[in-house]
């Protein structure tokens, strides 16, 4: 990743997706902590209280924020749901501190979406081509030198067109392993049934997010193969049969 100065013109070169990110601002994003508040209380208090109906299960997420500064939060992917009902089961005061790997073709594709991802979301731009490893070396950066940093990421890649759990990519251990960062398993229940892949929008009804255990830094085949044994204790129809055995 380019090293920016803020002193010359490269802050002004800077691509407005980055410029939300905390490696990169000089002091505190008012717009963004305002917005970013806004949403909380939209999502918190109408969306997931009274449309989809959100239950939070589990570890205490308090607990974790005490003795875990930085985490990766991972969970299966089945539906544009699940970004928003993990930040969601998240208590607002840790938000500033949450960030979300979002794919830059997706949630930055027009002034209104990038604004809402970066100001919102606190979206850190995947470019799901990107061949040079930039958008792998910005996490990397700022899970290094940021004090506190909770990032969710969608092992799977993208969402399950069955709701089942698919194999893990590689990134979520690239992240872990050289930066020493543990990884927090959750698991959405529910999420393929509101929204499930090719709907063109989410169905009333319940969700329940189980907060699990945190696993320290390891390779992607251990990685998963906790995962799948923690998520069949909580949900055993998560797992593929094949992939059980």
């Amino acid at each position: 990743m380019k090293d920016w100065s803020y002193e010359n013109e490269q802050w002004t070169q800077l691509p407005t997706y980055l410029k939300h990110l905390p490696l990169f601002t000089r002091q505190k994003d008012l717009t963004s902590i305002f917005f970013r508040f806004i949403w909380s209380l939209y999502l918190q208090e109408f969306v997931f209280k009274f449309y989809i109906r959100l239950k939070v299960v589990g570890n205490s997420y308090h607990d974790i924020y005490k003795k875990y500064p930085k985490l990766l939060l991972i969970s299966n992917h089945a539906s544009h749901l699940d970004a928003t009902s993990i930040a969601a089961s998240v208590p607002k005061r840790y938000w500033l501190d949450l960030y979300i790997a979002a794919a830059k073709d997706y949630f930055f594709t027009n002034p209104f979406f990038t604004f809402f991802s970066q100001h919102c979301l606190g979206a850190i731009p995947i470019d799901r081509k990107d061949r040079k490893g930039e958008a792998i070396n910005l996490i990397i950066r700022m899970l290094n030198e940021l004090d506190r940093m909770w990032l969710i990421i969608f092992p799977e890649g993208t969402r399950s067109p069955d709701g089942k759990i698919q194999e893990f990519k590689r990134g979520v251990s690239i992240f872990s392993e050289r930066t020493q960062t543990p990884i927090l398993f959750l698991y959405i229940d529910g999420n393929a049934k509101l929204w499930p892949k090719g709907r063109v929008w989410a169905k009333p009804g319940k969700l329940t997010i189980h907060v699990g255990p945190v696993h320290p830094p390891g390779p992607i085949d251990e990685v998963y193969e906790a995962y799948k044994s923690w998520v069949v204790s909580v949900a055993p129809d998560a797992v593929k049969e094949e992939a059980s055995k």
